[in-house]
């Protein structure tokens, strides 16, 4: 038995599409689940739709339930909130969080669905994956009581990072972007806000998301002493240039690579990556993170809407599809 549903293929660099897909009935220990919303992880979605994926992070780079290969055509995406129809008894009915690319209905394993608590709303919900990769960057970054940092990127993983970091007891976190709009979204999240120029320096820990040469440079500029940068970005096929010489040696600067594919070593023999998704669909509760939902549209109109999030023709944080 099969059942027809639908789903958004990266068909080829620039263009997207919707096909018609089977579904096959759920087996021992499956989940069938029916889309409510997904998410557009801009940053790396419109990388994937440009086709910047570079060769040798092809294996690296696959989505969970990922299918085709890169550069195309290819299924991709890990932002899905949807309602369990088919599947185990304690999840029926129950709303969840996967991994799973934009599709109407589809189904995993059991054990590949997280339920979302009753206090987050499923619209809300298809942020985990950003606040977990957030959850994972605390971690790494282990900040101090005290402490004066910067997170130099106001996308939708750096709103996410501020966000948690304006949590820690008197700590200043500072939101630094080129969009003074941010200003706002940084307010409502607890967080300040600075145009690159006019940013704090003497930061103890920078937090870099920018994915821009420009950005990383200013993130060394900021550091105090043996200050530290966090470095998020995802640059792709894009050679980065880092200015290596100025303060870099005589202040003993340090740049870290931080990436949610593994639980960050602080805490990975305590903490699986079940438990850090589950820890994010928590922090979810806080109506702050609304904020980061910035545009939405309907599953259908997917392919025209995409290569405006590419472009910026159409600004977005997280693009949420609501699915019929």
């Amino acid at each position: 038995m099969t059942r027809a549903a639908r789903a958004f293929w990266f068909s080829s660099p620039g263009v997207g599409e919707i096909r018609q897909v089977t579904v096959p009935e759920p087996g021992p220990g499956e989940a069938g689940v029916r889309t409510l919303f997904s998410g557009v992880s801009r940053g790396t979605e419109t990388l994937v739709f440009r086709g910047g994926v570079p060769e040798s992070q092809h294996e690296l780079m696959r989505a969970p339930f990922q299918e085709g290969d890169f550069p195309g055509p290819v299924k991709y995406g890990y932002l899905n909130v949807g309602v369990v129809e088919q599947g185990p008894p304690d999840l029926l009915g129950r709303t969840v969080f996967s991994l799973f690319p934009h599709q109407t209905r589809f189904v995993v394993p059991a054990n590949a669905v997280t339920v979302v608590p009753d206090g987050v709303p499923a619209g809300r919900a298809i942020l985990a994956g950003t606040v977990e990769t957030a959850v994972n960057a605390v971690w790494d970054a282990a900040p101090l009581i005290g402490d004066r940092i910067a997170v130099v990127g106001g996308g939708m993983v750096g709103c996410a990072v501020a966000a948690l970091l304006a949590r820690f007891p008197a700590v200043r976190v500072q939101l630094v972007d080129l969009d003074p709009a941010r200003a706002a979204v940084a307010s409502r999240l607890g967080a300040g806000f600075a145009l690159p120029d006019e940013a704090e320096p003497g930061c103890d820990l920078v937090v870099h998301t920018s994915g821009t040469d420009a950005g990383l440079t200013r993130s060394l500029e900021l550091l105090a002493p043996e200050g530290e940068v966090i470095e998020l970005s995802w640059y792709g096929d894009r050679r980065v240039t880092v200015p290596l010489g100025e303060f870099f040696h005589s202040r003993r600067l340090s740049i870290r690579g931080s990436q949610v594919g593994m639980v960050s070593p602080a805490r990975r023999s305590r903490r699986t990556s079940g438990d850090r998704l589950a820890l994010a669909l928590d922090l979810l509760a806080d109506p702050a993170f609304d904020t980061l939902v910035t545009g939405e549209c309907v599953f259908e109109d997917l392919p025209s809407v995409l290569p405006d999030l590419a472009s910026g023709a159409l600004p977005a944080l997280c693009h949420r599809v609501v699915y019929p």
